[in-house]
């Protein structure tokens, strides 16, 4: 088991955060998330306060919701109100 830093539980935060707004079809705020998860990590990349491994880790994460983003238009957003 390994003990998570302040950093990195910033980046959790913040990939829950994208994955709730995700699931809960609230795709701007969703890919708003992505862009502050992008530039927080490229912020801690640069300020050395994260560990390659879990940069990898994180920048997979990166990947991976942004080609699940990648179409997101406001005419999949149903109106439900």
């Amino acid at each position: 088991m390994f003990l998570k830093n302040a950093a990195e539980k910033q980046l959790d935060e913040k990939l829950n955060r994208i994955q709730n707004n995700f699931e809960n079809n609230y795709k701007d705020a969703a890919q708003l998330n992505l862009k502050e998860f992008e530039a927080l990590l490229n912020s801690l990349k640069t300020e050395g306060r994260i560990k390659e491994k879990r940069i990898a880790h994180y920048e997979k994460k990166l990947i991976e919701f942004q080609n699940q983003m990648q179409k997101f238009t406001h005419k999949d957003q149903k109106c439900t109100w």
